[in-house]
């Protein structure tokens, strides 16, 4: 999808988060407290990025997982902004900025550290 067309199907916070590695505020995204069952998605392509049963409350203020759906869906990157030493997270299919991920999650796992304006839900169908 082109920059042009990303902009107009954005907000502005959604995109400056997006596409340029902005950074939504603590304890104010959509999916912080959400607990439903079903699937995490990326907002701009609709890949499937985390399933629900991998999220935990780390109590940071952001959505936070232990794994990715698929570690094909992600790429990781070094990342030197700010003063820190952290590695950011992109949706492999779109290279939309998603978070960060960090060595300190529940029982040693990962936590992956998600912006809620970079991801849509999907709930999981009645069966």
């Amino acid at each position: 999808m082109e920059e042009a067309t990303l902009k107009k199907k954005l907000t502005p916070q959604e995109y400056a988060i997006l596409r340029q590695g902005k950074t939504e505020r603590p304890f104010t995204g959509e999916y912080v407290a959400h607990k439903e069952t079903g699937d995490y998605r990326c907002k701009v392509c609709n890949t499937s990025l985390f399933p629900s049963d991998t999220k935990f409350d780390s109590g940071t203020g952001w959505p936070s997982f232990t794994n990715p759906s698929n570690t094909q869906a992600i790429t990781l990157f070094p990342d030197t902004t700010q003063g820190m030493e952290r590695i950011e997270v992109r949706c492999k299919k779109c290279n939309s900025h998603l978070g960060h991920v960090f060595p300190d999650g529940p029982q040693g796992k990962q936590r992956y550290c998600i912006n809620s304006a970079c991801l849509t839900f999907q709930k999981k169908k009645e069966e």
